[in-house]
């Protein structure tokens, strides 16, 4: 039975423009992962720190309960000076540290135990500290600490090395560790994929899924809270409201609630029209008495308001014009700085494809983008721009959104100083800049809006290639559904780099990986596609795929029961084999398709050839690892 950690009552926290929330409930049981999503500004950050007694509320009040303990992620890194990595992350578990050392000065005590009067009571202590010990797995705490360390991207070479000389980004891992270790009953994670690569946010997910304790979690990571959280609790204006279950249920049970709401708002709005016209007809007729009652009956009813479901800003970037067939092409592309980033790195853009560049940070996925666009030189390979190529480039850092001037002059193009004030507005009213903010100053927006101004302004300036960085960073929810519906809409080319993997999973369809240090892999599908294809090697690895002939050792030939048992049902060794042959023959059909520019002129055609590839490929794996236990398992002839 789940115990009830925290529990909040009428909270209500405001500022000078108002109130951010009001009246909100919310309880945390353990083993709960509450996803907390809302618009950029509507208080989550502040909620979390409401909830941790980090902000006192204006009203209302939080309640511990069972003598939990609740801590919230650090933003802003604070570290003793002169201490190490390992020394900063053991410093969450300093009570177990110093009851480990407690134990064992207790046991050398009772070692050395002269007067057995004294050993009741250090018996007693040692057995207390033990349990505690043992109740906190502490009897391997430096092996916790390397684990937590190494899972979230430090290498064991950085142990010892001085906090003060990583980066913003690498501290703010720390703290993060420093939480993970310290495992309070309630976790209050505000943001924590933020620094982390693909891999490290995945590790981040299994660990998470297998601890106890109730968290609270803000994120803008869609794929997160999709495999981390149990429930998702929406904050908005009418205070919170809870769905059961992950990322993908909310976004679904959202709109069937809406339009439930709708449905009984439109039925409660017809019968009082109904009521209403009955009592005009009788008022003054016969009949008054009862029109009388019925407007007593009427005059009690609670009025339902119109729902409203929130939804994104309706981004468009409008017509692409045309392009040659090959939009860009890498031929042979080498860059190294410290280390190499990628060597022999071939491909080719074509006209209407989307397509994502993914890997770790600082893998060089920015530096291949700016090779693509000219702005920096290969050193090796070169790249093809075909014609009538126009580029419009998103940075993640925004150098691409001028300052200093007002939202309509930022999206303006520099090269028509006539474009129709109409026009300007319009177009920031699709990306949901309304009304007087077209004559507010650029430097004065949140990053949320800035990203929308400059996205406004790649489609004031009617470019047919969208080359984006990370364009998904400073978005909440709807507006990155927003923008992947237009993104998909678009009938130019894009290419995108993006740690988003529910963004890769719907807009492209195929990736550049990053997948080791000068190691790039390009894969015709989207995200999960490519993760099907990483599991599907993993699996064939752990078996032996050759089809050679297998030596069976000679202790299993002379002792048959120590034969493995069989994993599939018997098969002979040519069954098998002309399966093998049938679909390595299709696994080489799909590719040749996936070579196939027409394949990707119909979005359908291609994600079928996709999924069959991916399809083949699985089978493929079974059928080597079915061979393999056929050939050693088989009656022999």
């Amino acid at each position: 039975m789940p115990t009830l950690l925290l529990s909040s009552a009428d909270l209500t926290r405001g500022f000078d423009r108002g109130p951010l929330f009001e009246h909100l409930h919310l309880e945390v049981h353990s083993g709960e992962r509450i996803g907390l999503v809302g618009p950029n500004g509507c208080g989550k950050s502040t909620l979390l720190k409401t909830l941790s007694g980090g902000e006192p509320p204006d009203s209302g009040s939080v309640t511990r309960h069972a003598g939990a303990r609740v801590a919230m992620l650090e933003q802003q890194p604070s570290f003793s000076v002169g201490t190490t990595l390992r020394e900063e992350a053991s410093s969450a578990l300093d009570e177990l540290l110093n009851a480990q050392a407690e134990l064992e000065q207790v046991a050398i005590e009772l070692a050395s135990l002269v007067d057995d009067s004294q050993r009741p009571a250090l018996e007693a202590r040692y057995d207390r500290l033990h349990t505690l010990l043992a109740h906190n797995d502490a009897f391997h705490l430096e092996h916790r600490v390397e684990a937590v360390l190494q899972g979230l991207g430090f290498h064991p070479r950085e142990m010892d090395r001085d906090v003060e000389t990583f980066s913003g980004g690498q501290k703010n891992r720390l703290l993060l560790a420093r939480l993970l270790l310290a495992a309070p009953d309630v976790m209050l994670l505000d943001e924590p994929t933020n620094h982390l690569d693909i891999a490290t946010v995945s590790w981040l997910e299994g660990h998470l899924l297998n601890q106890p304790q109730g968290m609270v979690i803000v994120s803008h990571d869609r794929a997160f809270l999709d495999r981390v959280a149990n429930r998702i609790v929406e904050i908005g204006p009418g205070g919170l409201e809870s769905y059961p279950g992950n990322f993908t249920q909310y976004w679904r049970l959202r709109r069937e609630r809406h339009e439930l709401a709708l449905k009984a708002y439109e039925r409660q709005r017809e019968e009082i029209i109904r009521q209403e016209e009955y009592i005009r007809r009788v008022n003054y007729g016969q009949l008054h008495k009862q029109a009388a009652s019925r407007q007593k009956q009427l005059d009690k009813i609670e009025r339902l308001g119109r729902p409203v479901l929130r939804e994104g800003p309706r981004i468009a970037f409008g017509e692409a014009g045309h392009t040659g067939e090959t939009v860009l092409e890498a031929v042979e592309l080498g860059k190294k700085y410290a280390t190499t980033l990628f060597r022999k790195l071939s491909f080719q853009v074509r006209r209407g494809s989307r397509i994502g560049v993914v890997g770790p940070n600082g893998c060089g996925k920015s530096t291949l983008l700016k090779i693509l666009l000219g702005e920096e030189k290969p050193d090796a390979g070169v790249v093809r721009v075909g014609a009538h190529v126009k580029v419009g480039y998103y940075d993640q850092q925004l150098a691409c959104l001028p300052t200093g001037c007002s939202l309509a002059d930022a999206v303006r193009p520099p090269d028509q100083p006539t474009y129709p004030e109409q026009k300007v507005r319009d177009l920031l009213g699709s990306f949901g800049l309304l009304g007087a903010q077209v004559n507010q100053m650029v430097d004065d927006l949140s990053g949320g809006e800035k990203s929308r101004v400059a996205l406004a302004g790649l489609a004031a300036r009617g470019v047919n290639t969208l080359v984006l960085d990370e364009p998904t960073n400073h978005l909440d929810l709807w507006a990155c559904d927003s923008l992947e519906e237009a993104l998909k809409g678009f009938e130019g080319t894009v290419l995108v780099v993006s740690h988003d993997r529910w963004f890769l999973n719907r807009v492209t369809e195929m990736l550049i990986v990053f997948t080791a240090p000068g190691e790039v892999e390009v894969v015709h599908g989207n995200w999960d596609l490519y993760e099907r294809l990483v599991a599907t090697r993993a699996a064939a690895s752990r078996g032996d795929t050759s089809r050679d002939t297998v030596t069976t050792p000679r202790s299993e030939v002379a002792d048959p029961a120590a034969k493995r048992k069989r994993k599939f049902p018997f098969r002979k060794v040519e069954e098998i084999e002309a399966d093998i042959d049938k679909y390595e023959e299709e696994k080489l059909d799909m590719e040749a398709a996936l070579e196939d520019p027409e394949t990707y002129r119909d979005g359908r055609r291609a994600l079928e050839v996709q999924e069959k590839l991916a399809d083949a490929q699985e089978m493929l794996a079974r059928l080597y690892a079915h061979w393999e236990e056929a050939m050693e398992l088989n009656p022999k002839k």
